[in-house]
């Protein structure tokens, strides 16, 4: 059986750098026998979150839009690459919406710390690119905020990180810097 791969692209940008992450990954991943899924979240119809909360008991938002369908995609998957540039230290504002529209299928509510719904044999590689250059990108918790903000959401679904990947100085560039390109080719041999 082959193993599903869901990568996002949480960029507007279709050709930019973000992209060109996500795409070194979906290449790599295909190469070595994955299926893969890609959802750009741009293109895809997500109502804001309305903080209903109905969703921590039924494992399901209540609006209905492409978020079943992600949600879906997640639940079934081996491994998410999240690919999202990174907007004033964090992630831009339709990553942040899938995090909060999928917080049912993500968490469990209890009185003391959220119980996971999703599997610690489900893993996650996020990628993030930078106009900040190195290492000013990392010092001053640019890309470091977008890569927390990231963990954050899959490390409390109880998924497994196998690592990250950061592009800085990435301004005006698609074209990958060959080490990154290794870097992110290595996540699937």
């Amino acid at each position: 059986m082959r193993k599903k791969l869901l990568a996002l692209l949480g960029s507007p940008h279709d050709h930019g750098s973000t992209a060109a992450m996500l795409d070194r990954a979906v290449h790599a991943a295909a190469a070595h026998g994955w299926e893969v899924t890609t959802v750009r979240l741009y293109q895809k119809q997500l109502a804001y979150c309305k903080g209903c909360r109905v969703c921590a008991q039924t494992r399901s938002c209540v609006i209905d839009d492409d978020i079943q369908e992600i949600a879906a995609l997640l639940r079934t998957c081996n491994r998410v690459v999240l690919a999202a540039p990174t907007y004033w230290a964090n992630v831009p504002a339709n990553v942040k919406n899938l995090f909060d529209r999928l917080l049912g299928t993500a968490m469990e509510e209890t009185a003391t710390f959220p119980r996971p719904r999703l599997s610690a044999e489900q893993e996650y590689l996020l990628l993030t690119a930078c106009n900040t250059p190195f290492p000013f990108s990392w010092l001053c918790g640019q890309s470091s905020g977008a890569l927390r903000a990231m963990h954050e959401f899959f490390k409390t679904a109880g998924m497994k990180r196998i690592g990250s990947a950061v592009f800085s100085g990435a301004k005006g560039s698609a074209a990958l810097p060959r080490r990154t390109e290794k870097k992110i080719e290595r996540f699937f041999r």
